[in-house]
């Protein structure tokens, strides 16, 4: 399979950079600056992209790579910093940026030379986002200006005879038009891509990778019930059936019937599926709780001793499966001496299960790929398509004291709200969207009568990265039938509200 490696100097698009790759149906991963040049050419990738990143090159504290990297006669992209950086090592000179210099950031009016490779295809001129403080003040010899803007007659450099390109601008980010075919120009135009990356040949690859590792041993899945560990937990069975024990722990804090909907989509495979019955243990643990941390850390604490109740029933086992994607490992470091973060729903278990070795089929994947595998499956959509959900479930969505009873109330009113989203077939314009169940009781009038009930907020947003989000702008004759429906449907709300904060200054959770 063809490769691609994108090369870390840390930019905050470097895992959209590997995103776009994928999304062209070509294989890639993402290495720090700091990977030794023999394994990266061992690797023997088809090309390679140098991500943008803070620093500046001229300072001699700044990321850098082994000059021989341009020898080894594999194409290179540069953006923003990885082009300076290419500038600046094959004899170009890059300077601080002043009005006059093109310092440049945000959406750019950009003019592009067709004939190179970089922009076959494309408009001759089109919006990019800038984002750079340094210029190029002189280009190699041998490259050509391929790209400018008003202020900047060196946003795009190419040495086509080489394969070399570089571009101030961010081709990886939507606010770029036909960013992505640059990207997907880069890899088929000049790198020869033969577009080998689907999740179809991924199943059988890692079906087989699993089985032949696996041998006759057995292995253990905590499942959450979430996406990822879901998807993991089908492709371990596809491989392995009966040797998989997932031990699906229902705490009793999950949305309305995702409980049996998780139950019944492994009914296909011929698995060992434990589903713990714990919601009067966690109920009892969280009773009189209000503070949101301390919540946290009792189901944490729970989960981790039902996992092992139920775990030591079955003795011995030889793997360990998480459902880690790359993400995780992305953000968690690179390179030789990378870890990989803990996560909510396998927290802590190593030091409680007697097994040999962790097995992550998914740790190379991105979210929309683990969803694509997922279908690649059969898992049913409602499974692949969940909504992001906390660990702790509905206890940080049900704001002071956990009860039974306002579990219930919140489950019907989230379903009511989740069900008018997918009526109105606004799902793909927002990201995460909830209810959340109030400890604020407020004075109302249903009937002839006076009532004294809850107040549920609806939030909503909208987000590529999680880290920030703006709220969704819902039509208001959408949110006039979810308010409708769940003070009629739902027992003991009486009021609704919208959640309009963006984050930050607020989080997505409440809690």
């Amino acid at each position: 399979m063809q490769k691609v490696i994108v090369l870390d100097f840390g930019g905050q698009y470097n895992q959209l950079i590997a995103r776009r790759v994928r999304e062209c149906n070509v294989y890639c991963e993402v290495k720090s600056y700091t990977t030794p040049l023999s394994q990266l050419a061992s690797e023997k990738p088809i090309g390679m992209i140098f991500t943008g990143g803070p620093s500046s090159v001229y300072d001699p504290a700044s990321p850098q790579v082994d000059p021989a990297i341009f020898e080894l006669g594999i194409p290179i992209l540069g953006i923003c910093y990885g082009c300076q950086l290419m500038a600046h090592h094959l004899g170009g000179r890059v300077t601080a940026g002043t009005e006059d210099t093109a310092r440049e950031y945000g959406k750019t009016d950009t003019f592009f030379e067709t004939d190179c490779k970089l922009f076959k295809g494309l408009d001759k001129e089109g919006v990019t986002w800038m984002s750079h403080g340094d210029y190029m003040e002189k280009v190699p010899d041998g490259f050509s200006l391929v790209a400018h803007s008003a202020a900047c007659p060196t946003v795009a450099i190419c040495d086509e005879s080489r394969g070399f390109y570089g571009v101030q601008f961010h081709p990886e980010v939507n606010h770029t038009q036909h960013g992505t075919d640059m990207i997907r120009n880069f890899l088929y135009e000049v790198c020869g891509a033969a577009g080998d990356w689907t999740m179809g040949d991924y199943r059988d690859t890692a079906v087989a990778q699993i089985r032949e590792k696996v041998g006759d041993g057995k292995v253990l899945l905590a499942l959450s019930g979430g996406v990822d560990s879901s998807v993991a937990a089908a492709l371990i069975a596809e491989a392995v059936g009966k040797q998989l024990t997932c031990v699906f722990v229902d705490h009793g804090l999950m949305r309305l019937n995702e409980g049996d909907e998780v139950e019944a989509a492994f009914k296909k495979w011929d698995i060992n599926f434990i589903r713990a019955d714990a919601e009067e243990l966690f109920l009892g643990k969280l009773a009189g709780e209000t503070e949101p941390e301390r919540k946290r850390k009792i189901i944490g604490e729970e989960f981790i001793r039902v996992f092992e109740a139920e775990a030591k029933k079955i003795g011995k086992v030889d793997y360990l499966a998480q459902g880690t994607i790359y993400p995780d490992v992305i953000e968690s470091g690179l390179g030789a001496s990378a870890t990989i973060k803990s996560h909510h729903n396998v927290g802590g278990l190593p030091d409680y299960v007697d097994f040999k070795e962790i097995i992550e089929p998914l740790r190379m994947l991105f979210k929309d790929e683990v969803r694509g595998l997922g279908r690649e499956l059969g898992l049913p959509e409602y499974l692949v398509m969940r909504q992001p959900f906390p660990g702790p479930g509905l206890a940080i969505r049900v704001i002071g004291e956990i009860t039974k009873e306002k579990l219930d109330t919140l489950r019907l009113a989230d379903f009511i709200f989740r069900d008018e989203v997918a009526k109105a077939k606004l799902e793909d314009s927002m990201n995460q969207y909830f209810a959340v169940l109030t400890n604020m009781r407020s004075v109302g009038v249903m009937g002839d009568g006076r009532t004294y009930d809850y107040t549920l907020a609806l939030r909503s947003v909208t987000t590529t990265d999680f880290m920030t989000a703006d709220w969704t702008r819902i039509p208001y004759d959408v949110l006039d039938r979810v308010s409708t429906r769940i003070v009629n449907e739902v027992p003991h709300i009486n009021r609704i509200v919208y959640d309009i904060t963006s984050k930050p200054p607020a989080t997505i959770e409440w809690e």
